[in-house]
């Protein structure tokens, strides 16, 4: 997702999107465990997507 996406999403919905994500990052790495992944890139997306969440939510917690 683009960060613009992230942005119009409330606080509460960044967090639970972060957790669907870092739910979806520890079964790639089950799988990755146990057999081959078919999509290893998400490894990368979903770690840069947990971080601009991380980050927005950062952002908004100063600006209050």
């Amino acid at each position: 997702m683009k960060i613009t996406e992230f942005q119009q999403m409330s606080s509460e919905d960044l967090v639970t999107k972060q957790k669907s994500f870092k739910k979806e990052l520890s079964e790639l790495s089950y799988q990755k465990k146990m057999s081959r992944v078919e999509k290893p890139h998400r490894f990368k997306l979903l770690k840069r997507d947990i971080a601009r969440i991380l980050t927005l939510l950062k952002q908004r917690d100063t600006k209050e």
